[in-house]
């Protein structure tokens, strides 16, 4: 219908993680993988039409597998239960691919529908993050506490996102 189209954008993210792609991939499908990096629970069922729920430090994501191609690549729906920054349940689409670099991985992300440009930014500061956290947990390595637990840092690194850059 003309004047209802709601601006959309996608955000992309790629990283280079220290182990092979069943390794990393096993760190979106395994609850208890998934809490080491991103999280405080999680509840996966990776079959298209199985759940993907997981609560973010207070802020519960649901969505539903879409594709699984074990080692890879992964597609599902993304949003939060309480709508945050226009973003509601399953109303996005994340999709990951894992590539193999010799005895690494290439992860690509690109999160598809962002409804405008504080949801986009928004949630390009949660990947940023939570993607680098990937890389250390999946490469063997122990993150440390998530310091986005503390609503202090998460609403100022959020803050960040959303000022305007000074370019």
């Amino acid at each position: 219908m003309p004047g209802t189209s709601r601006e959309t954008s996608a955000i992309e993210h790629e990283v280079r993680v220290a182990a092979r792609p069943e390794t990393v991939f096993a760190h979106f499908t395994d609850p208890v993988r998934m809490v080491r990096w991103m999280g405080t629970d999680a509840t996966l069922d990776p079959r298209p039409g199985g759940v993907c729920r997981i609560d973010v430090n207070g802020a519960a994501m649901l969505g539903e597998f879409v594709e699984v191609d074990p080692y890879r690549r992964i597609v599902f729906t993304w949003g939060w239960e309480q709508e945050l920054f226009s973003v509601t349940a399953q109303s996005t689409v994340v999709e990951v691919s894992f590539t193999p670099d010799g005895e690494n991985t290439i992860v690509h992300l690109i999160h598809r529908r962002m409804p405008g440009a504080a949801a986009a930014a928004f949630h390009r500061a949660g990947w940023e993050h939570y993607l680098q956290r990937l890389a250390v947990v999946a490469g063997g390595a122990d993150p440390g506490p998530d310091p986005w637990r503390d609503p202090e840092i998460a609403l100022a690194k959020v803050h960040d996102a959303l000022a305007p850059s000074a370019d």
